[in-house]
């Protein structure tokens, strides 16, 4: 199965108190980081943003797409990305800029389950991670009819097309403490995450906590 992957980032930041995709990351931006790495598992990868949003640079090849309408959440993102897509890829691995612990070997791990599905998605302590899914291109039209039912949890999809729910048992050995699902929408768990990976912050970084 062909795949690519679609990288949503046109989300507020309000906890963060500035925009993720800027967000510096050790030598990257947290958006680059991410677009990287799912880029070692996946090609083509679009970038999804909202309209208008500054971008940080971005590895070579990597697809831009814009939200069509603000305030939709992933669902229109997923949607815009998968359309960015088109007939490239047979399907995507989507996840948000906000997941810089992210493993590639996680991301082909899900993509390998995905096989004879529509969408395979994480399913981990009773709760679906739909920010760290395979979906195939085919559903997109059930994603523009919740759209324009103003339906808007991505989760909606695992009730009307074929889903694999993954539990972390079947991820263990490629990410044993599951590090791929930690987001970042915090100060407090920005610093974790760089601690988490190895990195010291920069000594210029200023994040204020916002309500």
């Amino acid at each position: 199965m062909t795949t690519g992957g679609i990288v949503l980032c046109g989300g507020g930041s309000r906890r963060l108190g500035r925009p993720k995709a800027l967000l510096p990351f050790g030598p990257e931006t947290m958006l680059k980081r991410v677009v990287r790495i799912v880029g070692e598992a996946a090609a083509p990868v679009v970038v999804v943003a909202a309209a208008g949003q500054e971008l940080p640079d971005l590895p070579p090849g990597t697809l831009i797409a814009r939200d069509r309408r603000p305030d939709r959440g992933p669902l229109e993102g997923i949607a815009v990305g998968l359309r960015a897509l088109g007939d490239r890829v047979e399907a995507a691995f989507v996840t948000g800029c906000d997941a810089p612990l992210l493993l590639s070997a996680f991301v082909r791990r899900v993509i390998q389950l995905a096989a004879g599905f529509e969408v395979a998605v994480p399913a981990v302590g009773g709760r679906d991670e739909p920010l760290a899914a395979v979906y195939r291109v085919g559903v997109l039209p059930q994603a523009e009819s919740l759209l324009a039912e103003d339906r808007l949890r991505p989760a909606l999809f695992f009730d009307c097309v074929p889903t694999r729910r993954i539990a972390a048992e079947e991820l263990a050995d490629v990410d044993p403490t599951l590090q791929s699902l930690i987001g970042v929408n915090t100060p407090e768990q920005h610093l974790a995450a760089l601690k988490r990976a190895g990195l010291a912050p920069p000594p210029d970084l200023q994040i204020t906590d916002q309500p």
